[in-house]
């Protein structure tokens, strides 16, 4: 698998939504879903990478525990994540 430098995590109750692109072309390279014990094990053995993130109740403590792990975090609120759904 090609090497990701941005990450979009939807993070809920249970299961974590995953999304990489890819550092050359642009296209998608990892999608993946992830229960909430298995994320950081995924993530401590990535290179580092800019991770964005919902900002919600959680948000913040995955934020901390990604930066530990030396990867950047960007929080952004939801009226700017909004257009980044897709409703199928």
């Amino acid at each position: 698998m090609e090497q990701s430098i941005r990450c979009g995590v939807d993070i809920a109750k249970l299961v974590f939504q995953i999304h990489g692109v890819n550092a050359k072309s642009g296209e998608t390279s990892m999608v993946k879903k992830l229960a909430r014990g298995e994320m950081l094990r995924f993530y401590a053995n990535k290179p580092p990478m800019l991770i964005g993130i919902e900002a919600c109740g959680g948000a913040h403590y995955w934020a901390r525990e990604l930066t530990k792990l030396g990867h950047t975090v960007k929080l952004m609120t939801p009226q700017y994540v909004a257009p980044y759904r897709q409703w199928r």
